[in-house]
């Protein structure tokens, strides 16, 4: 009866390829739907804010903050209540 409880020296699997779980492929494919149906919807809608364009710097707006015009530092300027 031992010699039936021989151990077989262990061979490498050299066929069996990584398989990634199921739930990292589930969430990587709905991160990709997400990703696809908000690019699709901000296509479709366009601009946020009118006149708004890529690149677009209007004349006017350069240089507010560095003269005090505007800005976060003028918002709360009630006598620092």
């Amino acid at each position: 009866m031992a010699d039936q409880r021989q151990q077989h020296p262990r061979i490498p699997d050299v066929g069996v390829r990584w398989v990634p779980p199921p739930a990292l492929t589930g969430f990587l494919v709905l991160l990709v739907a997400v990703f696809g149906v908000s690019y699709g919807i901000g296509s479709a809608v366009g601009p946020v804010a009118p006149g708004m364009r890529p690149g677009a710097v209007s004349g006017s707006d350069t240089g507010t903050d560095q003269q005090g015009g505007g800005g976060m530092d003028d918002m709360h300027s009630d006598g620092g209540r």
